[in-house]
């Protein structure tokens, strides 16, 4: 069994506020790629783990339901950092995050209450990196104000840690590259 854990920019910090944004379809596209690639001898069950977050996270959720056909053994698990995990965002976000929970393998928070400090997002943060052995993050050290910054550095210091660990970093030259070569390919 092998266990990914994808995560990275919400769709606010990537400044993507419409379902059309062809930024989506690239980045779908990355993780499309990397999935099948790890799916296409893979016969054991290979899990995806991440957030509800919108962005790099409910994008990661839509891209594996739609490659759930073709490769049974691709398993998703949405994760939430606390209890009722979303319930103060806009009612439209919410039913979007509410329809990948029905629709997904596993569905669970690492804490049984609702947000009460940043220690659960650090405690989030370590589950999901002892529960997957690699991760695949939408991350740049460009947009240092990013709440991923966080993310990057706990996953540097597990690798520190627990060499075994591999992080597969998209940032946004290898996004550029992604958009190319999805370029190249649609217009064959």
């Amino acid at each position: 069994m092998n266990r990914i854990w994808i995560t990275g920019f919400s769709q606010f910090e990537l400044g993507i506020f419409n379902t059309k944004d062809p930024r989506i379809t690239i980045i779908k596209y990355a993780m499309k790629k990397f999935l099948k690639h790890a799916l296409t001898d893979a016969d054991e069950p290979y899990w995806l783990l991440t957030g509800g977050q919108s962005g790099i996270e409910q994008w990661a959720v839509e891209t594996a339901l739609d490659l759930q056909e073709q490769y049974p053994q691709l398993k998703i698990a949405m994760m939430k950092p606390y209890e009722h995990y979303g319930s103060k965002w806009k009612t439209e976000r919410q039913a979007a995050l509410h329809a990948l929970e029905d629709r997904v393998d596993f569905v669970a928070a690492t804490s049984n209450q609702d947000y009460q400090n940043p220690g659960q997002l650090q405690s989030y943060q370590n589950f999901m990196l002892t529960h997957t052995d690699e991760a695949m993050l939408f991350y740049d050290d460009m947009a240092d104000q990013s709440n991923v910054r966080y993310t990057y550095k706990a996953i540097q210091a597990f690798q520190n840690r627990q060499n075994e660990y591999h992080l597969l970093m998209i940032d946004f030259d290898r996004l550029q590259d992604y958009a190319e070569e999805y370029t190249e390919n649609s217009e064959n």
